[in-house]
């Protein structure tokens, strides 16, 4: 198999060396027939001569394997020594299985633990309806990560970090499963008044804290994605860095950065910027909307539109599946010994043919 053809991923059990529990088995099949036929010709040469090894023959003997006892010891003794020989095969499989070396193979891809990807999320009243989704498929893909550090960011008028670039994919899930429940519900939709809301406007505000420190404006966007390609470290190592920015590019106020400084100083940075654009289908062709998607296409980056929340998911399966191609990884095989099952079988095997033998020497 060419590295080229190598699936990233579990391979399954094999056994390294299967020629040799092979040999083993023909060996073993050999020996046995050998003993059989040896023991059937020195049969047949005591039939042939009374005294030969030492057999006394017994006249009017004929009579005991009628008797009930002599037949049951006799049926008992035949019984161990098949017994005897099961125990023997099974040792002599379990050894041969476990020389043959049964592994696991599971093929890596440790170039892609280089990957860096921030999630630069959009927390303004208009992106509400989209966060929730976005932040369940981003949980989704922590699933299949393997090494790669990611962060998440999210911003209003100001910015706050979730949790920065990171491989503890525990904390990642629990704050991915926070904002999920804190993008719930329409916040414009809770009553600040009602006790009944009061959980659900708590997880909002407690996710949502820091990104309304600036009171006199909303969504400024530039800084957002300025304060996310700040994010990643490194930066003298060899890493594929890339930023999922999901806005409506509905700015309020005056921010810091346009998008279009912010778009340089990610580009300055070697950083990759990828756009989805939250609003309605109705928004697409306005002049907010256009921009976002200049910026984005002349950075190189893939640009969606998310009128249906449930379409996220394929557009950020798509963006990680183009980074993950661009990387041109070589696949490392790595290969684990499972020795374990076959040793206990042998061992079994060797514990019955120890019992087998205590029994018929009594």
């Amino acid at each position: 198999m060419t590295p080229a053809a190598l699936v990233p991923g579990p391979q399954g059990a094999s056994i390294l060396w299967p020629w040799l529990l092979a040999g083993v088995v023909v060996l073993t099949l050999g020996a046995g027939a050998t003993a059989w036929w040896l023991a059937r010709r020195r049969r047949a040469r005591a039939e042939a001569s009374q005294d030969a090894d030492g057999v006394t023959w017994v006249a009017n003997s004929s009579y005991l394997a009628q008797v009930p006892a002599f037949a049951a010891w006799v049926r008992r003794y035949r019984t161990l020594q098949v017994v005897g020989l099961v125990g023997l095969l099974v040792a002599l499989v379990g050894v041969g299985a476990v020389a043959a070396r049964p592994v696991e193979t599971d093929v890596v891809v440790d170039r892609l633990g280089t990957r860096d990807i921030v999630l630069c999320l959009d927390v303004s009243g208009s992106m509400t309806a989209y966060d929730g989704e976005i932040l369940k498929v981003y949980s989704e893909l922590v699933d299949n990560f393997e090494g790669e550090r990611i962060a998440l960011s999210i911003f209003n008028s100001t910015s706050r970090t979730v949790f920065p670039l990171t491989d503890d994919y525990t904390l990642v899930k629990e704050q991915l499963a926070a904002g999920v429940a804190a993008f719930d519900k329409d916040p414009s939709t809770l009553d600040f008044t009602r006790e009944g809301d009061e959980k659900d406007i708590l997880e909002y505000l407690t996710y949502t804290a820091g990104t309304l420190a600036n009171e006199s404006a909303a969504s400024l966007i530039g800084d957002g994605l300025a304060n996310c390609a700040l994010q990643f470290d490194e930066e003298a190592t060899e890493r594929s860095r890339s930023i999922i920015l999901a806005t409506d590019n509905y700015v309020a106020g005056e921010p810091i950065y346009t998008l279009e400084q912010a778009a340089a100083l990610v580009a300055s940075r070697g950083i990759t910027l990828h756009g989805i654009y939250g609003g309605s289908d109705l928004y697409a062709g306005t002049p907010e909307e256009v921009e976002y998607r200049d910026v984005v296409e002349a950075g190189g980056g893939l640009y969606f539109l998310a009128g249906d929340p449930q379409a996220v998911e394929g557009m950020v399966e798509d963006v990680v599946a183009q980074q993950a191609v661009e990387l041109d990884a070589s696949p490392e095989v790595i290969v684990t010994d499972l020795p374990t099952l076959w040793f206990l079988v042998g061992t079994a095997g060797a514990a019955l043919l120890l019992v087998v033998a205590w029994r018929l020497r009594e």
